[in-house]
This record gives structure tokens, C-alpha cells and sequence, in this order.
């Protein structure tokens, strides 16, 4: 008798990530995975390792370093490198700044988040990448939404949504030519509660600060920023502690958190649940720029 199994909710998901990571490898002669320590990357970096075990990753990690990072994120990153064995790249923004790439906003709220586009770029060229997968997914941001899984990205490194292939029955196409990329994102099709679901149920370890724990914070533009040692106070800013999380890691002068009690997997999910607001909209400053700023960004080559 045969016995039929029904693939739950995360299970497909899972299946249609490691599909995306063995066609890669079959497809691309130099794929490299952008790891950041975030939790979207680190679910990335899990679903990678299933892909193709018990070989080891087919393909080295990319961090652009921004220089301006949480230190429980840089710890994090290091860890798993050295627990995993991987082979780790860092294009570092600061380079670019010495160089003269590009010129550092020196007012008090300035971000060097807008900075990484050059420095990717610039790590895709030298490295010779020819795949680049990123964690986006498509419920973080409405122009995250007009992706595909194989997005193209032309010799200049720029997006264009109006010529992008078909993906019809899961077939991607990657055709490029020299000096082109693909850009690949194996989670399009999951949400923030399907990340938190499958961390849950994979136990899949993450960087602290993304429980909830005590730090100082400012209150600025409607969001709770950490009080970090990049963060320039502005006039009436007062630091005081809260306890809090954050639901995405980036750039630490504009990456917000939320205050939150939610200390294991299992919170994380209830709490998320019930949320209503994409954690960039409440979490990220800087794509609160203009109605169209990811989008401009990604045009420009942004991840």
C-alpha cells in the first residue's frame, strides 16, 4: 500500500529554496550568498547547507561591512563562519569612502546604508560573481514585491522591473552575458512569520538582540533607535532604557527596534502574528526617504 504524505506549509517552502540553491549551482560557474547575520540571511545560509549536505556550500558568503554594525551581529557572523567552515568575503564601505567611490553624509542623521550599493557592486566585480543570492522577501517592501527569484541586473549592476523574465512553473531563466548578474532570492515566497516559523522549528540559532533584552534607546521620527556609539544625538534627544527587539539588523544608525518582551522562537511568532506593519516600514529609517526610495535604490543596484 502506498502511503501519501502532504508536504505542510514550511516543508514546500523549504523544497522550493533548495530547488533555487541546486539550480544555481548547476547553472552559475561563480555564486556567492550575501550573509549578513540577519535572520533572513542566516535562514538562507540553513536552507543552503540543506541543499547540497553533507558536501559543504559550493559557493563563499559575502558580507558588505557597513563599519557601523551591532557587535552581537559581527560575533554572530564570525561564529558560524568558523562553526561552518565557509569562506567569507568582506567588501567593506569604509574602503570605498577612502578611496573617493563615495562621499560619507556627515550630518547628524546620517546613514551609510545608501553607501553599500557602490561597495556590492564593486565585491560582485572583483569577485566575478555571476550569481548573487540575497534574502529579500517580497512582503517586506512593495518593490521587493516586483521581483523575481532570477532578477536580472544589467553590466552597470542596475534593476530594471520592466525587463525582467517570466518564471512560469518554477523555470528560471539565467542568461547573461560577461559583466552581467543575476540576483537570486530562495525566500521570495516566504513572509516574516514563515522566517520566525521555521527558525521555531528548525531551532536555528540567531544573534541576540533579536530577543528581547535591555538597552539604551532613543526615540526619534516615531521609531526607537539603539543609543550606539554611531548614533549622533540630536537637540532634545534624551537616551533612556526600554526592552526591546529587533525584527531586522542593518545599518545601526538606521535600524530601529521595537519594544517587545518576546524572548524565545515560539513569542516571537505570537507576536509577529499579530502584528499589522512590515518590520522595514517600522524598523528601517531609511526607506522612509520617499514613496519610491527601495525602489530608486534598487535601480541604482542596492540589494
Amino acid at each position: 500500500m502506498t502511503t501519501l504524505y502532504e508536504l505542510s506549509h514550511l516543508e514546500l517552502l523549504e523544497a522550493e529554496s533548495v530547488h533555487v540553491f541546486r539550480e544555481v549551482a548547476a547553472t552559475f560557474e561563480h555564486p556567492v550568498l550575501l550573509f549578513s547575520g540577519g535572520k533572513d540571511s542566516v535562514v538562507m545560509l540553513a536552507l543552503a547547507a540543506k541543499a547540497f549536505w553533507p558536501a559543504p556550500l559550493p559557493f563563499p558568503v559575502l558580507h558588505v561591512d557597513t563599519g557601523h554594525n551591532f557587535d552581537e551581529v559581527i560575533a554572530f557572523r564570525d561564529r558560524v563562519v568558523d562553526r561552518m567552515g565557509l569562506r567569507l568575503h568582506v567588501a567593506r564601505v569604509q574602503d570605498d569612502i577612502d578611496a573617493g567611490r563615495v562621499t560619507e553624509d556627515t550630518g547628524p542623521r546620517a546613514s551609510r546604508n545608501r553607501l553599500q550599493t557602490v561597495t556590492l557592486l564593486r565585491a560582485i566585480r572583483e569577485g566575478g560573481f555571476d550569481a548573487v543570492f540575497g534574502g529579500a522577501r517580497r512582503d517586506e517592501e512593495k518593490a521587493r514585491a516586483k521581483e523575481r527569484v532570477f532578477s536580472f541586473r544589467d553590466e552597470f549592476g542596475q534593476w530594471d522591473p520592466r525587463n525582467q523574465r517570466p518564471e512560469l512553473w518554477n523555470l528560471y531563466n539565467g542568461r547573461h552575458r560577461r559583466g552581467e548578474h543575476i540576483r537570486v532570492f530562495p525566500l521570495s515566497n516566504w513572509t516574516e512569520l514563515d522566517i520566525w516559523s521555521y527558525i521555531a522549528a528548525e531551532r536555528i540559532e540567531l544573534p541576540p538582540i533579536y530577543y528581547a533584552h535591555r538597552r539604551p534607546v532613543v526615540q526619534r521620527d516615531g521609531m526607537l533607535l539603539a543609543h550606539t556609539g554611531f548614533l549622533r544625538l540630536l537637540d532634545g534627544e534624551e537616551p533612556y532604557e526600554a526592552t526591546v527587539r529587533f525584527r531586522t539588523v542593518g545599518d545601526a544608525t538606521c535600524t530601529g527596534c521595537v519594544e517587545s518582551t518576546a524572548s524565545t522562537p515560539a513569542e516571537v511568532v505570537a507576536e509577529v502574528a499579530a502584528t499589522r506593519v512590515t518590520e522595514r516600514g517600522a524598523t528601517r529609517a531609511d526607506d522612509r526617504i520617499s514613496e519610491a526610495g527601495m525602489e530608486d535604490r534598487k535601480k541604482e543596484g542596492y540589494f
